[in-house]
C-alpha cells in the first residue's frame, strides 16, 4: 500500500500549474522563482526585460490589433499584439503610461518592434518551461 502512495505523490504537481504559469506571465522568471530555480529565474528576467527595454529605447512601436484590409495583415497585427502582450508586466507598464513612439519609418524602430515581440516570445518559452517543471515533466 505505501508503494502506491509514493508513486501517486511523485506524479502530483509541485504547485498549482495555473498559478505558476500566471506568475510566469506577469513577472518574467517569476514562475521559476516560485519553484525555487533562482538562477534560471534571474536569467529569464534579465533576457526578457532587457530585450523589451532595448526595443522600447529603439522607439519600436507596439502592435495594435486592427481591422486590416487583408487576412495576412490581420494575422501579422494580432500575432505581434500577442507577442507584445506575452511580455507581461513590462508591456502592461508601457501601455499604462502611454508609450507611443512617433509614427516614422526607420530601420531602428522596426528592429525595436521585433525586440519587443521577441521578449514576449522568450517569456512564452519560460512559461512552458515553468509548467513542465511544475508538472514534473522535467527538472
Amino acid at each position: 500500500m505505501p508503494a502506491t502512495t509514493v508513486a501517486a505523490t511523485a506524479t502530483e504537481p509541485i504547485r498549482s500549474p495555473f498559478l505558476v504559469v500566471l506568475i510566469a506571465w506577469l513577472v518574467p522568471g517569476g514562475g521559476h522563482l516560485l519553484l525555487g530555480k533562482r538562477g534560471r529565474a534571474l536569467l529569464i528576467f534579465a533576457s526578457v526585460v532587457l530585450s523589451f527595454l532595448f526595443g522600447v529605447l529603439m522607439r519600436g512601436p507596439l502592435f495594435q490589433p486592427s481591422g486590416g484590409a487583408d487576412v495576412l495583415s490581420k494575422l501579422i497585427q494580432y500575432g505581434g499584439f500577442l507577442g507584445d502582450l506575452a511580455a507581461g508586466v513590462p508591456y502592461l507598464l508601457v501601455s499604462f503610461f502611454g508609450y507611443a513612439p512617433p509614427d516614422s519609418a526607420s530601420h531602428v524602430a522596426d528592429y525595436g518592434s521585433k525586440l519587443i515581440v521577441a521578449a514576449g516570445l522568450l517569456n512564452i518559452l519560460a512559461m512552458v518551461d515553468a509548467y513542465e517543471i511544475t508538472t514534473r515533466q522535467k527538472d
